[in-house]
């Protein structure tokens, strides 16, 4: 009897040291979780600050790109309608330099008549006081009528 009762303490105490043992890894597995946790997390944190610090590094280097990027396209407007204007006075030449387009614009602008060809100035029955005065335009010399224009440019009708 003494040995079977020997047997079971030996049994019993086996058991009671292999739940010992179970709790210890446990309690250690449970530890090193809480060990990867709490080093996940200090890794998450320092991502998310890295993370941080380069969205505020890079905010103002980004806005100065588009804002340039912007002032590249305004720019290239700007070109563009340059190269317009440059077309359309390059047009304007090459028409100045037909001889036909020169007469058209100073028969227009200038009243210029070929010899032989009577010219007619019509007067502006609207024109009121102004006819009296243009009367005798014909006669006189260019450079006066340009002063009576003046003249008659700078008086105040009371």
């Amino acid at each position: 009897m003494a040995g079977k009762s020997r047997d079971r303490y030996s049994t019993a105490t086996r058991i009671r040291l292999i739940g010992e043992r179970t709790a210890a890894r446990v309690y250690r597995s449970q530890t090193r979780r809480q060990i990867r946790r709490s080093r996940l997390t200090g890794r998450a944190a320092l991502l998310a600050l890295v993370l941080c610090t380069l969205v505020v590094a890079l905010a103002y280097p980004m806005r100065q790109y588009v804002s340039q990027r912007s002032d590249i396209a305004e720019q290239q407007r700007e070109a563009d309608r340059a190269r317009e204007g440059l077309e359309e006075l390059r047009d304007q030449k090459a028409r100045w330099q037909d001889p036909a387009f020169v007469e058209q614009q100073a028969r227009e602008h200038l009243h210029y008549v070929r010899p032989g060809e009577t010219g007619y100035t019509m007067i502006d029955p609207a024109a009121g006081d102004r006819r009296h005065a243009d009367q005798g335009a014909a006669e006189r010399p260019w450079y006066s009528n340009v002063w009576d224009g003046v003249d008659t440019a700078d008086r105040t009708d009371d």
